[in-house]
């Protein structure tokens, strides 16, 4: 019988294992920043953040909403941060945090007394009227963006004047619907100049009857009829034509026509 001898291990020496144990311990503790807040009581975090938000500096206030919400869980408070830092990251700039901060706030407290408050700030991340930093040169105005942001805003709105119609915040929400149904409307309106200046007739014609549709009682509608009158005549659609005239005529006066070449300063640019 041939026994093999076992490779020979290289040992390590016992007396380096308490060096290397300290060595870590250490450097672990020097990387680990000691938490400034960590002996404050709740109602102090709360009052340095509002601090920190009410001066701008919604950097540092999110993260101490975020502190009180785990040292205040289960408590008004609690709920009290969450909002306040929704309205901290609305306010920085961070939409899509905001929203969920919202969305979680929402779902863990239903019932809560501050819900139309979040439903209305809500509404506010979502609706943006700043043209931005070249929209004087460019002419741009709400009703040439993308419109789902403007249809969420619209919704959260909405769904706050119908749960609660005698909220503080209800009265200004429904006049920011009326704006975004305004938008929504010159939306499809832009499309159809659009369409119109490039001889798209047809695809000009179906803009304009959907702006007429679904967005009644609204400035753009006569601007609707107008391209509706001039893509029939266009296409020699003469009876089609007549019959827009006649209900442009009837709904805004004679003088209702007015030139699609030119156009003017926004109309939505309400403050």
């Amino acid at each position: 019988m041939i026994v093999r001898k076992l490779s020979t291990m290289p040992r390590i020496s016992l007396t380096l294992v308490p060096a290397v144990l300290i060595a870590a311990t250490l450097a672990g503790c020097s990387s680990t920043k000691d938490d400034p807040t960590a002996k404050w009581t709740p109602e102090r975090i709360y009052t340095e953040a509002r601090d920190e938000s009410s001066s701008g500096a919604y950097d540092k206030a999110v993260p101490l909403f975020e502190k009180l919400e785990g040292r205040a869980a289960g408590t008004p408070l609690a709920q009290q941060a969450q909002l306040e830092k929704a309205y901290a990251q609305y306010k920085a700039g961070e939409k899509v945090q905001a929203l969920a901060t919202l969305d979680r706030f929402t779902k863990l407290h239903p019932a809560s007394p501050a819900m139309d408050y979040a439903l209305y700030l809500k509404g506010l991340v979502n609706f943006n009227d700043n043209l931005g930093m070249f929209g004087w040169l460019t002419r741009q105005d709400l009703s040439e963006r993308d419109q789902k942001a403007a249809k969420d805003s619209f919704e959260s709105f909405r769904e706050l004047v119908t749960r609660f119609p005698e909220s503080k915040y209800s009265d200004d929400a429904r006049q920011r619907m009326q704006y975004i149904v305004n938008s929504l409307a010159q939306y499809e309106v832009h499309v159809a100049r659009y369409y119109f200046s490039r001889g798209a007739y047809v695809a000009a014609i179906a803009r304009a009857q959907t702006a007429i549709k679904d967005y009644q009682n609204v400035p753009s509608v006569r601007e609707a009829m107008v391209i509706l009158i001039k893509s029939y005549d266009a296409l020699g659609m003469t009876q089609l034509r007549d019959d827009a005239q006649r209900v442009l005529e009837q709904s805004y006066g004679a003088n209702a026509e007015q030139s699609i070449e030119k156009k003017s300063d926004p109309w939505w640019k309400l403050w």
